[in-house]
């Protein structure tokens, strides 16, 4: 909610704060929170404006951390003015945008201001951005944090596009000297490519055989690299979209060992799964892939027991003729699930289900994902002198997509 420097308030009888929910109003000015009352000794002034919203709840709003927007270069995929207003209408009030698939991709000072320009005007929400870490460009990494971006992306496998090539280990080590002592963060596509692909004569329509070419094994091995760099040099680390349950205990144990490693999970990993989907279904092809119901509810549990961090969208549009629809062919499609305005309806269909509450929302979709970026002291909680940025809704009722 942006409001200007009047005093605006919004009334509830379930606002959450903290861990719990409770009437109140949440009074507002120039778009931070000013106080919030409870309903019982509210004295809010006659010249403040009032939205009441009934029993509707109001909450922090979503900060989506993992959103691919695509301009420039890329804008008939997605542009910032439509990601952003997605972003609007399901409830997530701040997105962090990846170096790629934009071109030219967020890789040096003069690629950010080049997207720091294009986005200007054009964001219905906060915007943030993240850098990018390729083969030759650690040079540009302190320059980079110093003009503001939360942190890197880096593939340890290729991107999906050229001009975004993946790193090698001399890379990531150069990377890593550059980032040590900044505070900075740097974020790994882990997979890598670790054992000889399936002969091409399986069926490429057949969601199984996309499947069998992107094992549990290559995000094993791609972590296994991860958390030795990031044991080795005590720079903070992040693994992006964990699709895959199996690393799980390798992430748990070089947490205990030291190391400041975060790790996420997506909606789809959350709410799909490998065996529902059908032969030709291109559009859930995305990377790493969606797999089975088993998997699906290990990370369910991960999350219970706060093994897994966050959950993000990795929002990654295309245009429809790059996911192959008619010819349904796995293989040849781009990888990608467009879910940005519909994450907080649907994680909180599957969570509900398994005994999360709404607080576990705000942590796992506000909170964490803040703090990621550097932005935990202005949003992902209703308190005074935070941003206010709200979402109210109905989490009872139900719509279908």
């Amino acid at each position: 909610m942006e409001l200007g420097s009047t005093l605006s308030a919004v009334r509830s009888t379930r606002v959450l704060i903290g861990d719990r929910l409770c009437p109140a109003v949440v009074t507002m000015r120039g778009g931070k929170i000013h106080e919030i009352l409870p309903e019982s000794n509210c004295s809010v002034t006659a010249h403040t404006e009032v939205l009441d919203v009934g029993d509707s709840v109001v909450m922090p709003g979503v900060v989506d951390c993992h959103v691919h927007v695509n301009e420039p270069g890329r804008t008939s995929w997605e542009g910032f003015w439509t990601a952003t207003r997605a972003a609007a209408a399901g409830g997530v009030t701040t997105i962090v945008d990846m170096p790629l698939n934009s071109v030219p991709p967020t890789t040096t000072l003069d690629h950010f201001h080049e997207k720091l320009q294009e986005a200007t005007g054009k964001c219905f929400v906060d915007t943030a951005f993240w850098g990018g870490v390729i083969p030759g460009n650690q040079p540009e990494l302190r320059p980079m944090i110093h003009a503001g971006v939360a942190g890197f992306k880096c593939f340890l496998i290729h991107s999906g596009v050229e001009e975004f090539p993946h790193v090698t280990d001399s890379d990531l080590h150069a990377a890593m000297k550059q980032l040590q002592g900044t505070g900075s963060v740097l974020l790994f596509h882990a997979e890598l490519d670790v054992e000889p692909k399936p002969e091409e004569t399986a069926d490429p329509r057949q969601y199984s055989t996309f499947l069998q070419s992107r094992p549990d094994v290559m995000e094993m091995e791609a972590i296994r690299t991860v958390t030795d760099l990031c044991l080795q040099y005590q720079v903070r680390c992040h693994i992006v979209h964990l699709s895959s349950a199996k690393p799980l205990t390798l992430i748990q144990r070089a947490r205990q060992a030291g190391a400041p490693l975060t790790v996420e999970t997506t909606h789809h990993y959350l709410s799909l799964s490998a065996e529902d989907i059908p032969a030709g279904a291109t559009h859930f092809k995305c990377c790493p892939p969606i797999r089975g119901a088993e998997n699906r509810e290990l990370l369910w549990s991960a999350l219970r027991d706060g093994h897994i961090d966050m959950v993000v969208s990795d929002h990654s549009p295309c245009t429809p003729d790059l996911k192959n629809m008619e010819s349904g062919d796995f293989t040849q499609a781009w990888g990608g699930i467009s879910s940005l305005q519909f994450g907080l309806p649907l994680f909180w269909s599957s969570a509900s289900k398994r005994g999360f509450q709404l607080s576990d929302v705000v942590r796992l979709l506000s909170q964490e994902s803040a703090r990621l970026c550097g932005l935990d002291q202005h949003k992902g909680r209703l308190s005074p002198g935070y941003d206010a940025d709200l979402v109210v809704w109905d989490p009872e009722r139900e719509f279908e997509v």
